[in-house]
């Protein structure tokens, strides 16, 4: 039922008002719906304890843009929710919590800890969902699920023992990225590297075999000295060949080492020389392993000094012990420099310390269906967006390593191995690998680690569905909703998610193959598109932080812009695939497009009734009665152009430009043009042609709403019930949005038809109007409004085009008075297709003071290009100056030429 439009937009009021009755009407549950198109999407978990933030944002706009116009499209359609339990990030925060108490995990033990961690977990999880329904995500919140719910812990131990039993999971001691502070073990993505200023120490070992030579040696960790089985060289540096094959002695403790040839030294940094600690550093470990070079582990789990450092260093604290070890050589006449250096070094995301290599037993993944991964994507059967970035996944596929999953933590999923009590955990004959654990667990202890998160989250779009039971629930909704329909994820987390959850649906999803055929890849990837969109910096171009302050709260945007105005906003500004230059004032255009949207809606119920709304074939045929009027012919060509332009823009997921063309359409084409040269027909009910204007209106806004209602959903929803749009349905997304062809045949059918030719005419019109507006503008006329204008027409059909809308040129171009004119002089004018429009000059401005203004101009300018050149024509400064400055000097003076040419004509003309 059509409603009164308010008098201004309050979008705290409609947008509360729309999200709760969408909830209690259950507008956002998925179902599996025979023979319906499926369209899911599943959300990318954010952290249970996280806050909504500026990535979320767009992330989740971008989302739901996709759901609802499926919706619109009367697919079958399923956005599917959930958090992730983030192991690191909860337990980091219940420890600081136990420290604060004076106690630790390790005191309390793994039950009472996890009973803490899953009170943290209740308390402060879930509230990111519920910000997220505030910018207006259509999820299927009943099915929200979360990483360590028992269900999806379930079929992530499926996987894992899946994945053991068919040889991919295996034991390995390995250097891996490790945490002093949370003891554990970490991904590449939860390293951070940072620039730090250090030392660089250059020092000598002895040679044995020549006692009173040495070699010279450059090093940023003297605290690891401890840990040095070799000194290795470049094969072809010819410095040093004649020592390969010799030893020198380490300084402390005092060992004869070897001195090896590897290809791995680089010849020109430093000396040349690389002292190899194999056990603490990911390159001299490989040297090591190609040189059969023992490995001894100089540091503590927690950060300290190992007993194999020595007594006089065991125990001390990393840090201290590089200067105590850098002190130590200088007293033995080892050291030969100190000099300051800045290096990137990686420090633990959560933790905020610097990371160790550190050597350690772990449970590894060998990546399956590798192949198959980069074949998915090669052969188009999953399709990325912008497609460059399909060359980053290929090339991570490419140089893939087999990847740490266990992590020395207790929150998480706990990896389900089990080794024999008393016995070689090391025998494979010891160890019991199961769902559900050994029949007789008195006999059994589990293993300590958890699961990487990433080994959790890579079976996402199935696990939620209840994989790998075989129940007939979820055997029909993943027959339906599998594979996926479009990921929305950024760039940073290609490798880490996106590239494993492709090699897990490939692996896990259906019977064990060795090999796949492309129908086969094409029934198991968990996805067909994947959209990657930029990251969110500031207007500088950095990244936002707390630190920085340069990070706005998405609620504050959303009281201050609404969620319908920061969502439009935020895609506005967001060019695929790059990264996103955010500021307020940048999305400004939300909140005033939708106070724009508004007014032009109210504007039109001012003008009429609008009962006959409830049906687009009322629309269609109140249009029939009449005749279109030019104007009429050509808003309904844009409205069906704009439709072909979405669809398109939908098609090669160009949502960035998909805000500009509705912009445009809404803004320029309906309320600037056609309302205000439809104005006298709205405003005029004696007119016979006021309903045909009136209808024309009522289907370009109810098509308008349609095509904005994914972007902008809440002011959507108010304006298609007040516009009376809504009896033929409850909600604007029950209402199928036609194709472009498809409202093209509609009005055919009723016998009304769009001119084309008609329309050009319009857009000449148009096009007449902007040339008389820009030379108004270049006399700073632009505001005066009785100005005269001469029209030439390029023939007698222009001429009569110009002279059926003389009234609309009128008015839209700011003039009192409109000649057509064969030949006009003296005049500064524009040419467009229908011929030159002119403005007099004596009905517009003060001629002589505008002489007088411009040829003072004119001096200042010829004095700027006869500095310019003199600066351009000195060898002194072209010579010595840096290029960039010359350069940057040569365009102001093209510029400065530019404008006088320009300023020179304006004179002439008057």
């Amino acid at each position: 039922m059509a409603q009164e439009i308010n008098q201004g937009y309050d979008p705290k009021e409609v947008e509360a008002k729309w999200y709760a009755a969408w909830e209690k009407n259950g507008c956002f549950e998925g179902e599996v719906e025979a023979g319906k198109d499926p369209y899911s999407i599943m959300i990318p978990p954010p952290n249970v304890t996280g806050i909504l933030h500026m990535g979320h944002v767009l992330d989740n706009t971008l989302q739901d843009i996709f759901i609802r116009r499926a919706r619109l499209e009367g697919k079958s359609t399923l956005w599917y929710p959930g958090t992730d339990h983030a192991s690191i990030a909860t337990q980091t925060k219940v420890e600081q919590a136990l420290r604060n108490e004076g106690t630790s995990r390790r005191e309390i033990g793994r039950d009472k800890f996890l009973e803490r961690a899953w009170q943290w977990s209740d308390d402060h999880g879930g509230k990111i969902l519920n910000q997220l329904k505030k910018l207006g995500a259509s999820c299927d919140w009943r099915r929200t699920t979360f990483t360590m719910d028992e269900e999806y812990e379930r079929s992530v131990r499926a996987a894992f023992v899946k994945l053991y039993e068919r040889g991919y999971i295996y034991r390995g001691k390995r250097l891996v990225n490790w945490c002093p502070s949370s003891q554990t073990a970490l991904s590449n993505e939860e390293v951070v590297m940072k620039p730090q200023k250090g030392k660089f120490w250059k020092m000598r070992y002895e040679i044995v075999e020549e006692p009173g030579r040495y070699i010279e040696i450059s090093t940023t960790r003297p605290e690891t000295i401890m840990g040095d089985t070799a000194v290795a060289v470049h094969p072809d540096d010819e410095r040093y060949t004649d020592l390969v094959g010799k030893h020198v002695w380490r300084p402390f403790p005092r060992e004869e080492i070897p001195i090896v040839a590897d290809r791995a030294v680089e010849k020109d940094f430093g000396t040349g020389a690389l002292k190899v600690t194999p056990a603490h550093d990911q390159v001299d470990f490989d040297i090591g392993k190609r040189h059969d070079l023992p490995l001894i582990d100089v540091m503590n789990p927690d950060g300290t000094l190992s007993e194999a450092a020595g007594p006089e260093f065991a125990g001390m604290e990393r840090f201290k012990a590089r200067k105590v070890a850098a002190q130590k050589l200088e007293e033995l006449g080892l050291l030969v420099d100190t000099e300051d250096y800045e290096n990137n070094v990686g420090f633990s995301e959560r933790a905020d310390v610097p990371i160790e290599p550190r050597l350690s037993e772990q449970w590894y993944l060998k990546y399956p269906k590798v192949e198959e991964a980069k074949a998915a994507v090669e052969k188009g059967i999953i399709k990325f967006h912008p497609k460059r970035w399909e060359k980053v996944y290929l090339h991570w596929l490419n140089n893939i390593q087999d990847w740490c999953i266990s992590r020395q933590l207790w929150w998480g999923q706990r990896i389900p191995v089990w080794y024999k009590k008393g016995a070689d955990r090391l025998d494979p004959a010891n160890l019991h690998v199961s769902v559900d654990g050994p029949s007789d667990p008195e006999n059994w202890e589990q293993d300590e680690d958890a699961l990487d998160t990433w080994a959790s989250s890579y079976i996402w779009p199935f696990a939620c569905f209840g994989w790998p039971n075989e129940d007939e629930k979820t055997l029909k909704e993943l027959a339906h909703f599998y594979p996926t329909s479009t990921l929305v994820t950024g760039f940073d987390i290609i490798f880490f998610w996106v590239a494993r959850m492709i090699m897990a649906g490939l692996e896990l999803y259906g019977d064990d193959k060795k090999e796949l055929t492309d129908d086969e890849i094409a029934a198991r990837i968990p996805f067909k598109d994947i959209f990657i969109h930029g990251l969110i910096r500031d207007a500088k171009g950095r990244k936002m932080s707390k630190t920085l302050g340069n990070s706005p709260d998405p609620l504050d945007l959303i009281e201050k812009f609404g969620a319908d105005g920061l969502r439009f906003g935020i895609i506005n500004i967001a060019p695929s695939g790059s990264d996103i230059l955010f500021s307020e004032e940048r999305i400004e255009i939300g909140r005033n497009f939708s106070n724009k949207l508004w007014n032009a809606c109210r504007f039109r119920q001012m003008n009429g009734a609008v009962d006959a709304n409830t049906s687009l074939d009322s629309i269609v045929s109140r249009l029939a009665t009449s005749p279109l009027d030019g104007y009429s012919n050509w808003i309904l060509n844009r409205t069906l152009d704009t439709m072909r332009e979405i669809e398109g823009q939908f098609a090669k997921f160009e949502m960035h430009q998909l805000t500009h063309t509705l912009y445009n359409f809404v803004w320029g084409d309906f309320c600037d043009w056609y309302v205000e040269a439809a104005k006298a027909l709205l405003q005029k009910k004696a007119d016979p042609r006021h309903d045909m204007a009136l209808a024309t209106s009522d289907l370009v806004i109810r098509q308008a709403l349609q095509l904005l209602h994914p972007v902008m959903p809440h002011i959507t929803e108010e304006l298609w019930h007040a516009m009376g749009y809504c009896e033929e349905s409850g909600y604007i997304q029950d209402t199928v949005l036609l194709t472009a062809e498809e409202l093209a045949e509609k009005l055919a059918a009723a016998g009304v038809t769009v001119d084309s030719a008609a329309a050009e005419n319009v857009e000449h019109v148009k096009e007449l109007i902007t040339k008389a507006r820009s030379v108004k503008a270049e006399y700073n006329v632009a505001s005066k409004r009785d100005v005269t204008l001469f029209v030439s027409a390029v023939d007698s059909d222009s001429a009569k085009i110009v002279f059926e809308n003389l009234d609309t040129i009128k008015k839209l171009a700011g003039a009192s008075v409109i000649e057509l004119k064969e030949t006009v002089d003296g005049c500064p004018g524009a040419v467009g297709a229908l011929g030159t429009v002119y403005l007099d000059l004596s009905s517009a401005i003060d001629v002589d003071a505008e002489k007088v203004r411009l040829s003072k101009e004119l001096g200042k300018l010829d004095g700027a290009i006869k500095a310019g050149s003199g600066k351009l024509n000195s060898p002194a400064f072209v010579d010595k100056a840096p290029a960039h400055v010359v350069e940057g000097a040569r365009k102001q003076l093209a510029d400065t030429q530019a404008k006088r040419d320009e300023i020179a004509r304006l004179l002439e003309s008057l």
